[in-house]
């Protein structure tokens, strides 16, 4: 069941109707149940299931259902990886298969041909793996062509040999940096890095793949969100890029990994309050986007939207930004909270609690979706929005909730500035003409430990914003660009 929810989660709605419609295609019978627990899992429900689909409790029945219907999302997910990105890799496979068969059937022209080309198609795309394989057979038969020279095969396979050993070892690295940074949750994300690069002899440079290059900023980026400290990791991913710049004659062929490596970016300068940086590669995203074909055209829609409503958003111009985020078509849990963090903003308090109330499934089931940061902000921002709105008895309730679920969890995390903000909220709702005062001030200045507006992270300001607006008894959202340095 919990294989199941999480294949589900990674459908986009128009991938959900396109199963739909395979199901049905599949299906021999007109009533089935598959198709009846594939839109009960879309909507939320998960217990009582199986008393829903067969009217009293069957176990049994029940997990052999969900068994089945898994099976089936594996193969449909699987039919359309195939018409997709990988279709050129699988189209080389195929190749090598026929190249060998070709061999085998005493065919040398065909083959010698076949193989050659596999080989071509292989280099542009890094594929190394591959390509031991092309190599071994063109070792093998070497002897049959009287174009390739044995010495050069071996010298060529012996160089790819090599490149596929640093691309295992930077797997490897990739595997135990996320397992360091798991395990030492406030470590220093560059020193993880360096480290575990001089201990498996890795050097960053143009031999790493584009899909090495970009795990490697994936890695950092999701590191940095954890840590809230996008600055201490912009000189390694500026580095990264630098080097996919000098490989830029192959973005064509790693279109997918181009495009994720310039929303990182975006989001990146973003986080580091670099606005006029972050809008250039949003922009270069966009033109790339252009490019692709619809379905990831598709994949890439929410991350341009959200990319270009914060930028808008934070240097001045929130109508383009709402605009832009209630112009998007798709269903998105970051689209809809960041609408509701604009309107709160913008003091129209009623219309983003609105929202939050439309989010009405379980922190739980939010946690294993959107992660644990995103429940956070969800409750800070539904906190404040009931403060706002002067809603006394919820505000007291949601306050003590989240002390008693989230205390722990951000003490481990090394996030207890977020529990003093937190505290202060409650002081703010109980004497708010005392937030004014210069004995309240003076606490705010002595509760958090300052980094520098340089380093600090912009979201982490946005919410310190409220309380500083507060304090000077003046708008929340100037008081929010003049935080980031836009005014």
């Amino acid at each position: 069941m919990k294989g199941l929810i999480a294949i589900l989660s990674t459908l986009t709605r128009e991938e959900k109707q396109e199963f739909l419609l395979y199901l049905k295609r599949k299906n021999r019978r007109t009533d089935v149940k598959n198709e009846k627990l594939f839109k009960l899992i879309d909507a939320g429900k998960t217990e009582g299931l199986d008393i829903t689909l067969y009217g009293k409790p069957a176990r049994n029945s029940f997990h052999a259902l969900c068994k089945r219907l898994q099976d089936t999302l594996i193969d449909f997910v699987a039919s359309k990886s195939f018409a997709g990105e990988t279709s050129e890799e699988l189209e080389i496979l195929k190749l090598l298969l026929a190249s060998r068969i070709f061999f085998e059937k005493k065919q040398y022209n065909v083959a010698i041909k076949t193989l050659e080309k596999a080989e071509k198609m292989a280099l542009p795309l890094e594929l190394y793996s591959i390509l031991n394989e092309i190599y071994h057979t063109k070792i093998q038969y070497a002897h049959l062509s009287a174009k390739w020279v044995l010495r050069e095969v071996i010298v060529a396979s012996e160089l790819n040999m090599e490149l596929y050993q640093q691309d295992f070892r930077l797997n490897r690295a990739y595997a135990v940096i996320k397992s360091r940074l798991r395990e030492s949750a406030n470590a220093s994300v560059q020193e993880i890095v360096q480290n575990t690069f001089s201990e498996f002899r890795i050097e960053l440079n143009e031999a790493l793949t584009y899909k090495s290059l970009f795990q490697l900023m994936e890695l950092m980026a999701t590191a940095a969100k954890l840590q809230s400290d996008f600055y201490s990791i912009s000189p390694f991913v500026l580095e990264l890029y630098t080097i996919v710049k000098k490989k830029s004659g192959m973005k064509n062929k790693h279109r997918y990994y181009h495009l994720n490596i310039l929303n990182l970016l975006a989001v990146a300068q973003f986080r580091n309050k670099r606005f006029e940086a972050s809008m250039k590669f949003t922009t270069q995203l966009e033109l790339e986007m252009g490019r692709v074909n619809t379905y990831d055209y598709k994949r890439f829609s929410e991350k341009l939207a959200t990319l270009k409503a914060l930028n808008y958003n934070y240097t001045g111009k929130p109508t383009e930004a709402l605009q832009i985020l209630n112009g998007f078509k798709g269903q998105s849990l970051d689209i809809l909270l960041l609408t509701a963090m604009c309107l709160f903003q913008q003091n129209r308090f009623s219309e983003a609690y609105q929202l939050i109330k439309d989010l009405n499934h379980t922190d739980v089931f939010y946690e294993k979706k959107m992660g644990w940061i995103w429940v956070v902000k969800k409750n800070l921002i539904d906190i404040l929005l009931l403060t706002e709105l002067d809603k006394l008895d919820l505000v007291l309730l949601r306050l003590s909730r989240f002390k008693r679920k989230f205390s722990k969890l951000l003490r481990a995390r090394g996030e207890e500035r977020v529990l003093t903000f937190v505290n202060l909220i409650s002081k703010y709702y109980e004497y708010p003409k005392q937030v004014e005062t210069q004995e309240f001030k003076n606490e705010v200045e002595n509760s958090f430990e300052w980094i520098g507006p340089d380093q600090e992270d912009i979201f982490v300001m946005s919410f310190y914003a409220w309380l500083k607006a507060k304090m000077e008894g003046e708008n929340l959202y100037g008081i929010t660009l003049k935080l980031v340095g836009h005014i």
